[in-house]
Formats: C-alpha cells, structure tokens, sequence
C-alpha cells in the first residue's frame, strides 16, 4: 500500500439506503442481539440488496476521493452484532436483558465457551477486494468491548472470556487478510465504558486480537454516536495513553465533535492515529477549508506522515447526500495541507 502524506478513510460505516433498512428504528436502538426487522427486503433476496448497497458505498468512496475505502458495514444491523451473535457459546434464542443508559436492552447471554466455527466476514471482505483497485479496510467488533456486551452465565471472569472472544477475532481477521484486506480494524468503545477494567486486561485481549496479523492495524475508540448520543460528548479520552503499548499500529479517535484537546496525541506516540476531524453532529457540510484547519491542528502534536484524517463514529446515520460531501470535503482537505507540506 503507498505510504502517501495524510491518507483519508472512513472509520467504517456509510449510510444504508432506505430501502435496505428502517433508519428510523436505526436511529433509536444500536442492537447487540439480532435485529432482523430492521432489514425491509425478505430473506430470499437480502444479500443481493445488501451486495448492491455495498457497490454504491465503494464507488461513494472513491468518487468522493478517498485513500482507503471500506464496504461501509451495509450487511450489519451494528458495528458489533453482526460477529458477536456468530459465535459458538451464545444463545440466541434466549437473549439476556440489562440496564443501560438509554433503558433496558436485550444482549446475547453467554452459556457456553466462546468459539468461532465459521467466517463471518470472508464473503464481505472477498466483495469488497473485487469491487476495488482501493486500499480497503475491514472492522471488527474488538474482544474487550463484545465482552462489555453480554450477560455472563458461563465464565465469571471477564478477562477469560475475552481471551477467547480474542482468539475467535484473531481467526477471523487472518482469513479476512487471506481475502485481501489491507488493513484491520478493532472496534473498542467500550474502553471509555469502563476504564478501570479495561485497565487490568483490554491491552492485553487486543494483542491477542492481533496477533501475528501482517497487515496495518487499528484500534477505534469513540464517544457514541452523534445520533445515539444526546447532549455534548467528554472532551478527553478516560483510556488512552495505556494503547501506546498495544500492538496496534494505529489508534483512531473522535476529535470534531468533542472538540478534543490534541495534546492527548502526543500520549499515542510512536503510533499512527486516525484522527477524527468531521463533525457528524453538523447538518451542514464542512468546507475543505475547515477540514484542513482541523488537519493542521492535529500536526500541531503529530508528524504528517503519523496522520490519518476520518470523520468522526457514526457515519451510518447521516443522510447519503451529506455522507458523500463531506467525505468529498475531507479528501479535498486533505489534499489542500498535502500541497503545503509539499
């Protein structure tokens, strides 16, 4: 892959079409169970919709100019239910239910050693590696936050449990670098849940995640989605430092919205980060401009060629005509301070 100044990219969704998904129960609910009434095409013809979504989100991307593409997550009901319900010691059928900040929700209930039997993303990543001449990134739901998100009847020690939710991840992502992925991602909000435990053990479980992987890697960690998350977001970051002794090549953050202190990058260093500099809470599209203000703010603390500019999480929820600018914005940003440095 080119090693060029300030590469774009997405941290991995885009918006589903309308008539994939119901957006507005989307919007209300980030399902940890199987959510199969979000889908509004029937089953007979569900993964020819989902394949067709996933064509407009990667010419999306490369229309819009960016260096590293996605499949935008278009077969997902959420960033993480999607490979933590398809694993081996999770019923299904029996979810468990607990309290959360937005009320009640339903998780899987964990009885049973935590195993992968099958891919589940081979097929995508193989889609989305012949559909693109692109660099092209896959994610994965990482192993500390899936464990964040069950009900335990089987374990009674986390840290156990996400060892093995560790080693079904670190199986999956070697088959999805044999597919051709270009990059893997670890999705691990969770870290910012619960800080205190992710001390004790999240670096840990992420390494074994990654272990042996050849490719790029990265952990993303976020705030919640704009559109899930009513109110301001933190301006800091309760686990971070502590991923600068991951394995992990690059750590990926939020940085518009909750209008970050940049000074936590110079913590991450010899690290790549993937630094959010799209608001997703703005209806309006950014000028190019003001995503390359944002871009000169983050090598305030970073050197150019450790800097890779991302919107903010939670692209899904945006309308696509507004997904699409500013993602045309970001790469026109982008290339606006890859002038100057030149």
């Amino acid at each position: 892959m080119a090693e060029a100044l300030l590469q774009t990219t997405v941290v991995g969704s885009y918006p589903q079409p309308d008539w994939l998904v119901n957006r507005d129960m989307l919007s209300k609910v980030v399902p940890r169970t199987r959510l199969k009434e979000l889908w509004r095409v029937s089953e007979p013809f569900l993964q020819q919709a989902q394949d067709d979504a996933t064509l407009l989100a990667i010419r999306d991307m490369e229309r819009a100019g960016l260096d590293i593409i996605t499949d935008g997550e278009m077969r997902r009901e959420s960033y993480s239910n999607h490979f933590a319900t398809a694993l081996e010691g999770i019923d299904l059928e029996h979810p468990g239910e607990v309290q959360a900040r937005s009320g009640k929700t339903l998780v899987p209930r964990v009885v049973g050693r935590i195993k992968r039997t099958r891919p589940v993303e081979v097929r995508d990543m193989q889609f989305l590696r012949a559909n693109t001449s692109k660099p092209a990134k896959i994610t994965l739901p990482g192993p500390f936050t899936m464990g964040q998100q069950v009900m335990d009847e089987f374990y009674k020690d986390p840290e156990a449990m996400c060892m093995d939710y560790a080693q079904a991840v670190n199986e999956e992502a070697h088959d999805l670098v044999k597919a051709g992925a270009d990059v893997i991602q670890l999705d691990e909000p969770w870290l910012r849940n619960n800080p205190e435990e992710a001390k004790r053990y999240a670096v840990k479980v992420i390494d074994r995640a990654l272990q042996g992987i050849t490719v790029p890697t990265v952990v993303h960690l976020c705030f919640g989605y704009a559109a899930v998350v009513r109110g301001g977001k933190p301006t800091g970051y309760a686990f971070l430092p502590q991923l600068a002794d991951s394995i992990a090549q690059q750590i990926s953050i939020e940085s518009a919205q909750p209008k970050l202190d940049l000074g936590v990058l110079k913590d991450l260093a010899p690290k790549k980060v993937m630094l959010g500099v799209i608001d997703l809470n703005d209806p309006e599209i950014e000028t190019p401009q003001k995503i390359a203000d944002r871009i000169r703010a983050g090598l305030k603390f970073m050197a150019p060629d450790k800097l890779l500019p991302a919107p903010d999480c939670g692209m899904k929820y945006l309308p696509r005509a507004t997904a699409f600018g500013k993602l045309k914005s970001l790469a026109e940003g982008a290339a606006i301070v890859r002038g100057e440095l030149a």
